[in-house]
């Protein structure tokens, strides 16, 4: 019998005014990839976000040190902000199964995945070997097609900002229709104090992971392991 669990990620999400301006957006480009015969899986703008760490599966009881573990990672750190603009692929444009659009300026928003991620190795989970690459996701192909001229008119456009005050630990359930997302915890974001993490909170105890979890192929920011972004080819 299967242990009880939940598959995870821990993202930002996007201001209002960007979700609607990647979502208008969006529908220029399903109508030229309609044109060019192009079949790709939008996903709704009330879903856009930018993935700081992807967990995958784990254990109900291990949740709670999750978020345990989240609030201590965020704990001093003051709110931020970035910009969403221009569109990319993964792994290129040419051989695309991932629209996305970047994020500009995101170096405050790296400091806090580094940290979100030493939390989350500390806790048992293994350590990601890609470069943080934040984008948001959207949409996804069935298969790998050439995509540039689809989004050629839009490659360099400004989405908008973001003021970010929190970040979400997500539940991630996939259904025939794709991936629904629901909160499960809110880390706020509060310049308290600039202190280091203290001695207990440094001490959260390990997860214990399951010993076999489901194999996962792919991630919900929608860049699939074992790839990575291609500066030659990305817009």
């Amino acid at each position: 019998m299967r242990e009880q669990g939940k598959r995870l990620f821990i993202g930002a999400r996007i201001s209002v005014a960007t979700a609607n301006a990647l979502g208008g957006a969006a529908e220029t480009l399903a109508r030229r990839a309609r044109d060019a015969g192009v079949d790709l899986r939008w996903i709704p703008p009330m879903s856009y976000h930018v993935t700081l760490r992807f967990l995958g599966w784990t254990r109900a009881e291990a949740i709670g040190a999750v978020r345990d573990a989240l609030d201590a990672a965020a704990a001093g750190i003051a709110p931020l902000s970035f910009r969403t603009a221009r569109l990319g692929a993964f792994a290129s444009l040419e051989r695309a199964t991932v629209l996305w659009a970047g994020v500009e300026a995101p170096g405050s928003l790296a400091d806090l995945a580094r940290r979100v991620e030493a939390a989350c190795v500390h806790l048992g989970y293994p350590g990601e070997r890609r470069p943080f690459h934040p984008h948001v996701t959207l949409g996804r192909l069935r298969e790998p097609r050439a995509v540039r001229e689809v989004v050629l008119p839009l490659a360099e456009q400004m989405f908008g900002d973001t003021a970010l005050d929190a970040i979400t630990l997500f539940e991630s359930e996939t259904k025939s229709s794709g991936s629904v997302y629901r909160e499960l915890h809110k880390i706020r974001l509060e310049s308290r104090s600039n202190s280091p993490i203290s001695g207990p909170e440094r001490q959260t105890p390990p997860v214990q992971l399951a010993s076999k979890p489901p194999v996962e192929p792919d991630t919900d920011d929608g860049w699939p392991r074992g790839q990575g972004a291609n500066p030659d080819h990305d817009v």
